[in-house]
């Protein structure tokens, strides 16, 4: 036995066995926006994310297509649209870094922030939402809660091992008080609201 696990044996051996239930927190939702889409769309933009409008006629991914049209290496973990690099055949995320699109799906989202929680399912690869140049992010209109209050009352957070919120692009405002996009991660997020398919597996 090692002394991290000494450790966490002898606390666990001497916490006190006190019944505490956990306070009731009130969803703040008594007054919902009428469009959670609109809502979720303001707040992505207002933290520097792309919405892409659907076409009102057609492919319903057509904007998605445009983005991704002069890409050199594009990777997507999603069934709608193909990329020329397989997430299957990634051995590392080093392998990540040449990356110009990455294109997932994310489990929900939530309107009052503009957020979308990506996980380890969504991704396959955490690296991809970091290490590409910039992140497409298909969402089910469906799939927008209210606010964060919300959010964490969904599945996702006890059913996977890894969950993020990301509020659009990465962003930095350290250097002489300008506003830097891509700093640290993506240089752009881009949000396209397409429906799941019965082959999306969530």
């Amino acid at each position: 036995m090692t002394s991290r696990d000494e450790i966490l044996a002898s606390i666990r051996a001497h916490r006190p066995q006190v019944e505490r239930p956990l306070p009731d927190v009130p969803l703040f939702d008594d007054r919902p926006p009428t469009s959670l889409v609109a809502a979720f769309k303001e707040s992505l933009v207002r933290m520097g994310g792309i919405y892409l409008d659907p076409p009102e006629t057609g492919d319903a991914l057509a904007t998605v297509r445009a983005k991704i049209a002069d890409a050199r290496i594009v990777c997507s973990t999603v069934p709608e649209i193909a990329g020329n690099r397989a997430i299957s055949k990634v051995g590392a995320p080093r392998d990540l870094a040449d990356v110009d699109i990455a294109i997932v799906r994310a489990s929900f989202a939530v309107a009052e922030t503009g957020s979308v929680l990506l996980g380890t399912k969504d991704m396959h690869m955490n690296a991809i939402a970091y290490l590409a140049q910039h992140l497409i992010v298909l969402l089910d209109p469906g799939d927008i809660v209210v606010n964060l209050h919300h959010a964490y009352r969904r599945p996702e957070f006890r059913s996977g091992n890894y969950a993020c919120f990301h509020t659009g692009p990465s962003a930095t405002a350290d250097i002489e008080g300008v506003l830097i996009h891509g700093a640290q991660g993506v240089r752009s997020l881009s949000v396209a609201p397409i429906a799941r398919t019965a082959t999306d597996g969530n």
